[in-house]
């Protein structure tokens, strides 16, 4: 009788799972950005969320949380509990932070659940109208001629922002001041009133700005040229071997129920394949990076090890 109800207790517990994630989301879930609005994290998130919100029956609500250069948000998302009622907008200094900060209290790899990659985008070089270049060969010449003299605005230290301006500064040899902000908007904003001078932000964020002519674009980091941009070459053609792209995507706490993960990543993928959700990415320069939670965590695994060459080659520190 004994064994009778250890099995049938067991047999419950297994179908109690699938129970809990058929119905959720019961409740509204966080959807956590690590950066003040107004960036690209943040643009993507809002577009997402509204999605998620649409198609699961609750409200997945945006919540800001900058900091210590993305830190404090992850750590906000990896000591939530594992419910599924905390979701993380995963970004490229996600990859980069594990290695550019000596002492973080998380393990991105170990502590974030990979649920779905969502778009992969380029960095644009982007200077401010009153600097005399309107190109990477004029640009790199201004600046060898002005040693010292230009600061290079990023949305904060380690992001790819910030390490798409290392991997120019040290393939080209420009010697430029870096200038980290608290997110893309407030860089954005002194770059168009020229307190700064250059600036490799992701194009989301930018392409408003580039566009009213507020601020003039030189160059894609893309290894391609842009399509949402006709016209604007890549940094490589001027300067051989220089790629470097933004990569987003959704995680959630470890030990999130797997069943949950698969829940939010169908749906995810199903906003990436409906056609005006794809025009919106395409339109931010996005390009989808659809499939299984599995795709995304090797993707977040490469990016870690690439970035980590890139962090130790150009010597880039956190200010």
């Amino acid at each position: 009788m004994v064994h009778l109800a250890v099995l049938l207790a067991a047999l419950l517990g297994a179908l109690a799972v699938p129970a809990q994630a058929a119905d959720y989301p019961t409740r509204p879930v966080k959807f956590v950005v690590p950066y003040p609005p107004a960036g690209t994290t943040d643009v993507l998130a809002r577009i997402v969320a509204q999605w998620l919100t649409e198609k699961m029956g609750q409200t997945f609500i945006v919540e800001n949380k900058p900091g210590a250069g993305n830190n404090l948000g992850v750590d906000y998302v990896v000591n939530s509990p594992p419910d599924g009622y905390t979701m993380l907008l995963v970004n490229p200094a996600n990859g980069i932070n594990a290695t550019l900060y000596k002492n973080l209290t998380f393990n991105f790899i170990r502590d974030i659940a990979p649920v779905a990659g969502l778009v992969r985008t380029p960095n644009v070089m982007e200077v401010t109208p009153s600097l005399p270049v309107k190109s990477v060969a004029e640009f790199i010449a201004y600046c060898k001629a002005n040693p010292g003299k230009l600061n290079m605005a990023s949305s904060g230290s380690g992001t790819s922002v910030h390490l798409s301006g290392e991997l120019f500064k040290s393939m080209t040899g420009c010697d430029m001041l870096h200038v980290p902000y608290k997110g893309a908007g407030p860089a954005l904003m002194d770059l168009i009133g020229g307190q700064v001078q250059v600036i490799f932000d992701n194009l989301p964020s930018s392409v408003g700005h580039i566009k009213s002519g507020r601020l003039r674009a030189l160059a894609v980091t893309s290894q391609e040229r842009e399509p949402s941009m006709p016209g604007l070459p890549t940094i490589g053609e001027t300067v051989p071997g220089y790629e470097a792209t933004a990569w987003f995507g959704v995680g959630m706490p470890k030990n999130t129920p797997k069943d949950i993960i698969d829940k939010v990543n169908a749906e995810v993928n199903r906003a990436l394949a409906d056609p005006k959700f794809r025009d919106r990415m395409a339109e931010l320069g996005g390009k989808p990076i659809a499939g299984t939670p599995e795709d995304f965590g090797k993707i977040i695994a490469a990016e870690t090890t690439k970035w980590e060459k890139v962090v130790t080659s150009s010597g880039a520190k956190v200010e």
